[in-house]
């Protein structure tokens, strides 16, 4: 018989929950694991990183397709095998999964795999391949996560309307996607299907595609996607789908107003998300608002003993911040239960960078311009673009910029923002300075190495206060 009483119980093993785990785990606490799918989470299995070995595929595929501009021929004609890319994904999904379970039994932490329901704030039944189990702790943290949110008017059914879910186990390949939405998720597919030779629209209801990220990175990566033979639609709307066997007809409106119907054989729909928080007995032990839990900066809820993490919490819904949200509650659990010598700090939001994997990559952290503007500073802005830097015209990917947003009275770095080859690796150097609290002083006395594609940033700082010297 497993043990039922633990110093902590995780519903929920995604990037928040695991990591939850394993911290409460190093801090000497006993702890268990509630899961009812994949240990990993929508993320490891379903999320960031299969897609990032689907974009990869693309990637290299394009790569194949330009070599001619790198004074290479290939003497063969190229095909994407998308079985076989898909294949390579889910391994790469397997892999990270057998890591967790290697995780999970490395650091003692008990694993109850079913369906985990709470029956008081530090109590919960797990229904399993076994039967029913009761478990109690000290503390609980709810870690549940998302899902997608489908159109009201056409759910999707895994055959021709699709989520993120199905869009990376394809049944078959899109001859004309339609993509709705065009945050993260969506311009990732819509990039990698573009690139598998798909012909693909797509429609976003907000002025500007990827509209969380700064105005000038959006017109970029727009002018950008449109040269790569995307349609995209903005300030539209899709109000209607017909779904038959041959594919989906949908009605769009236009920005000037005008509607018409176009016809596709597959739909991805990836407007939002849905936390996971009905039927798991959260109703009288913590307050929602529009089903997300509501937190402290620690993770805790109203009721005492019971926290929540990650994305059945407000945003922003990303894996990286619900890691850390894990470790920060694991941290004051630990202290409330007698721990000495930890100091666990509410996360800071404005320092959580965001990272976009389409083609070109995007990514970025803290207050755009307009945002800087609309919150009272008076702002001195920057932007290198990659035309001018050596590295990157070498590399053969020139088109991209850094844009960097400094408070003109204390010279504070308000945010930073990114468009072009490797920027997902590079903006981490903005989140450490932004988290050290650094001024332009220290940013433009720091010695970037040459040639890199990073020494864009140190230009694109000295650009937002008039001396960039290579542009």
């Amino acid at each position: 018989m497993a043990d039922t009483q633990y110093d902590v119980i995780v519903l929920g093993s995604g990037p928040g929950g695991y990591v939850a785990a394993i911290r409460c785990a190093q801090l000497g606490l006993k702890t268990a694991i509630v899961e009812r799918e994949l240990l990993g989470g929508i993320c490891l299995n379903w999320g960031c990183i299969p897609t990032k070995a689907l974009l990869r595929s693309a990637e290299i595929k394009h790569f194949m397709e330009h070599a001619g501009d790198y004074g290479l021929k290939v003497a063969c004609k190229i095909e994407a095998d998308l079985e076989a890319v898909v294949k390579r994904s889910r391994g790469v999904a397997k892999q990270l999964n057998q890591g967790v379970t290697h995780l999970m039994k490395k650091n003692k932490i008990a694993v109850h795999m079913g369906e985990g329901t709470l029956t008081g704030p530090t109590s919960l039944t797990v229904k399993g391949e076994e039967g029913e189990e009761k478990l109690s702790a000290k503390h609980v943290i709810v870690a549940t996560g998302a899902r997608a949110r489908d159109l009201p008017f056409a759910k999707a059914d895994g055959k021709r309307v699709w989520t993120y879910r199905t869009a990376m186990t394809p049944p078959d390949m899109p001859k004309k996607l339609l993509v709705i939405g065009s945050g993260a998720i969506g311009i990732e597919f819509a990039s990698f299907y573009n690139d598998m030779g798909a012909d693909v629209t797509v429609v976003e209801m907000l002025d500007r595609i990827v509209p969380v990220e700064d105005k000038d990175v959006s017109a970029f990566l727009e002018k950008n996607l449109t040269k790569q033979g995307m349609t995209i639609m903005t300030g539209a709307g899709v109000e209607d789908l017909k779904v038959s066997d041959k594919g989906v007809k949908a009605k769009i409106k236009d920005a000037k107003g005008k509607v018409g119907e176009t016809e596709f054989s597959h739909c991805i729909v990836a407007i939002g998300i849905v936390p996971n928080t009905e039927g798991i007995g959260l109703d009288k032990l913590v307050e929602m608002d529009r089903g997300f839990i509501q937190i402290d900066g620690m993770g805790r809820t109203k009721s005492k003993g019971l926290w929540a993490i990650g994305d059945c919490t407000p945003g922003p819904w990303l894996a990286h911040k619900a890691s850390h949200e894990g470790v920060t509650a694991a941290e004051a659990i630990a202290t409330e239960l007698g721990l000495k010598g930890l100091h666990p700090h509410a996360l800071d939001r404005a320092n959580i960078p965001g990272c976009t994997y389409c083609h070109p990559q995007i990514a970025s952290v803290g207050l755009t311009e307009e945002k800087a503007k609309e919150a009272g500073h008076e702002v001195k802005a920057g932007t290198f673009p990659f035309i001018g830097n050596g590295k990157a015209i070498a590399l053969g990917e020139a088109e991209g910029f850094c844009k960097t947003v400094f408070d003109a009275k204390t010279g504070e770095l308000l945010g930073a923002h990114m468009v072009g080859a490797e920027v997902t690796e590079m903006i981490q150097g903005f989140v450490v300075g932004k988290t050290l609290e650094t001024t332009e002083a220290e940013l433009m006395q720091t010695v970037f190495p040459h040639p890199t594609i990073s020494e864009s940033m140190h230009e694109s700082v000295l650009a937002s206060y008039g001396r960039a010297l290579h542009i």
